[in-house]
């Protein structure tokens, strides 16, 4: 029997935030035939207008339950007290036959408004992690997670993250094989675990580049097999190496050589889930030369051999 999916829509939602997880739901069913059955509706029965003006004209009142998973997507109209609150006393009404219970980003604001979440560990969009903060105080609120999930409740932080924590979900339900081929099909990162940074290293490198440091952030995480050396780093500064080597440090808070195993390693757990790829290959692809040392590396970071992730997490699903 497929899994009843409600995913509520309102006045002033984000549209990805509420389409991200439909879509990915909705393909998964073309790897587990009948797994889902997804339902967008509003609960009062009337069209809605997205943040970004999109109008989704044909939607129906939530339907009664009970449902496998509920879905509130974020959206500026949750900030509004009046449809936060009818969002809030249909979860409690509802929500108590569901399985699971989701928030994408700042549909927090409407979960959050039932008291569920009260001394539960929950996450949202960065930015919004103050205000929260101080509406719900009774919610012990992780600024730096991509999802997390206490109990039934599973909380993502902004926008995109709706759809890492949908693809998580699918693994539960029906495996990592589907979930890894549910990532491609949407061509999305293949993990993105929820107690990664909500920034990732190359992002916040790049937020934080000086001029000095623009060329090196957006090279960088392209040039993986480069020479990415300190020296050779400093050269394409312009600095040398002990200016260089200060300055990175200074300004990110981390030694060169160590961001760039980090961004090294980051893509090493990407593309050790691809059909096709061996440890050698990819270790080879992203600049390490022994597999010793990139074992070694990888080992220390993740605590398990490579082999071992690449076991666990690649997948053979034909897409």
């Amino acid at each position: 029997m497929a899994r009843q999916i409600c995913i509520l829509g309102y006045e002033g939602v984000t549209a990805l935030d509420l389409i991200g997880p439909a879509e990915t739901f909705a393909t998964a069913n073309s790897y587990a035939e009948n797994a889902y059955e997804i339902t967008i509706a509003a609960v009062d029965g009337q069209g809605v207008r997205t943040e970004s003006g999109l109008q989704i004209l044909s939607i129906t009142k939530c339907p009664a339950g009970p449902f496998d998973t509920i879905i509130i997507p974020g959206g500026e109209g949750l900030r509004i007290p009046k449809t936060a609150a009818a969002v809030a006393v249909w979860i409690k009404n509802e929500g108590a036959k569901a399985r699971r219970i989701v928030s994408v980003c700042t549909g927090i604001y409407g979960l959050a408004r039932t008291g569920l979440l009260d001394g539960r560990r929950a996450t949202t969009h960065w930015r919004f992690i103050a205000d929260v903060r101080r509406e719900f105080p009774d919610i012990k609120l992780e600024p730096d997670a991509i999802f997390i999930q206490d109990g039934r409740f599973h909380t993502s932080a902004g926008i995109t993250a709706g759809i890492d924590l949908s693809l998580a979900l699918i693994e539960k339900d029906l495996g990592p094989k589907v979930s890894l081929a549910v990532a491609r099909e949407l061509v999305v990162y293949i993990k993105r675990p929820g107690g990664q940074l909500q920034y990732s290293e190359p992002l916040q490198f790049q937020t934080r580049a000086t001029d000095k440091f623009a060329d090196l952030a957006a090279w960088i995480p392209t040039h993986l097999k480069a020479n990415l050396s300190v020296d050779a780093m400093a050269r394409r500064t312009h600095l040398s190496r002990r200016h260089f080597t200060r300055l990175f440090k200074q300004t990110f808070g981390i030694a060169p050589g160590d961001y760039v195993e980090t961004v090294r390693l980051d893509e090493v757990t990407r593309r050790l889930a691809l059909a096709g790829q061996t440890v050698e290959s990819v270790a080879g692809s992203i600049g390490y030369a022994s597999r010793e040392v990139f074992r070694n590396a990888f080992e220390r970071r993740y605590g398990i051999a490579p082999s071992s992730y690449r076991q666990r997490f690649s997948s053979r699903v034909r897409t």
